[in-house]
């Protein structure tokens, strides 16, 4: 009989897609930042990638499980993945508007640390030392990157950085229980569709008119930001986190190239010094992270025989 193949089976395709997830999301920062420019506000920015990326993601969901897998038995949940991840998303493009993209990027490598800490306080997870050693060590880099002592960056940029990071760690404890029972697609939509409707109320107070080259940048934005969405969620269906997540950091490329080419930013020698250090510790606990999973399911598997 010929054997069949899950799509999980195939984790260069995964990897693939993921590197393009990166490169999408990174030009979404880059849109936003050079509609920042022409003085496009940041309840405008929030409300045109949320309500633009709802397209790519329902033409996903019609293509793929229908309109019958949006239904779902936790609005409440969904409420609140939402409003997490709109504040992060807020204090996300308010950081870029502060820091250079490639300093920011590297403050963002910060949710897996933050991550970490959220799953031990809030899911009650053991987290061995092994695990807060990298959780320390990650956090040294971000001194190193920031050089707090030094000015060179402005502090409110690096606290709105963190802070994003830590609410996109909040977001992943959020992701890892409605993954319980919600597809990934099922999440994405209602995270934009929630967040647009009550955006979308405020907007006559905040949206002002523009250049047709901002309509461009907000419209631009909002389509790669949802099209690096389904990128990512497309990318699990073929390869697991583990790896994934060394592929994530290859956003520090594109926004480093984005940031000379676009911004003339010039990263310090500082966040070349302290990225590989964060980026070190976080492939550490997410490398950690599956080699417990492993053993237990090898341990369960035992038991079970």
């Amino acid at each position: 009989m010929q054997q069949t193949h899950r799509p999980a089976d195939r984790p260069l395709a995964g990897i693939g897609i993921r590197v393009v997830a990166t490169l999408l999301l990174t030009s979404m920062f880059a849109f936003a930042k050079l509609a920042q420019g022409y003085g496009v506000n940041i309840v405008e920015l929030v409300f045109f990638r949320q309500f633009i990326a709802i397209l790519p993601v329902l033409l996903l969901v019609l293509a793929g499980p229908g309109l019958a897998s949006l239904r779902t038995s936790r609005p409440w949940m969904h409420a609140s993945r939402t409003a997490v991840g709109t504040t992060g998303m807020v204090l996300n493009f308010l950081t870029v508007s502060l820091l250079p993209l490639a300093e920011t990027q590297a403050l963002w490598f910060t949710t897996p640390l933050f991550a970490t800490i959220l799953s031990a306080m809030v899911l009650h997870e053991a987290v061995g030392r092994h695990r807060w050693s990298a959780v320390a060590l990650g956090f040294v880099g971000v001194l190193i990157v920031v050089q707090p002592q030094s000015g060179h960056l402005p502090i409110i940029g690096a606290v709105t950085g963190l802070t994003s990071a830590l609410l996109t760690g909040f977001v992943t404890i959020l992701l890892r229980q409605l993954g319980r029972t919600e597809p990934a697609l099922t999440t994405v939509f209602w995270f934009f569709t929630m967040s647009s409707l009550p955006l979308a109320f405020v907007m006559p107070w905040f949206v002002q008119s523009h250049p047709p080259v901002v309509w461009v940048l907000l419209i631009g934005m909002g389509i790669v930001g949802g099209l690096g969405q389904v990128a990512l969620t497309l990318s699990l269906r073929y390869a697991p986190v583990s790896a994934l997540a060394p592929v994530d950091y290859a956003s520090l490329i594109w926004s480093t190239l984005f940031g000379v080419l676009l911004f003339a930013e010039i990263p310090t020698v500082w966040t070349w010094v302290g990225a590989p250090i964060i980026i070190a510790s976080g492939l550490y606990i997410v490398w950690r992270e599956h080699r417990l999973r492993l053993a237990n399911t090898l341990a369960a598997s035992a038991a079970e025989a």
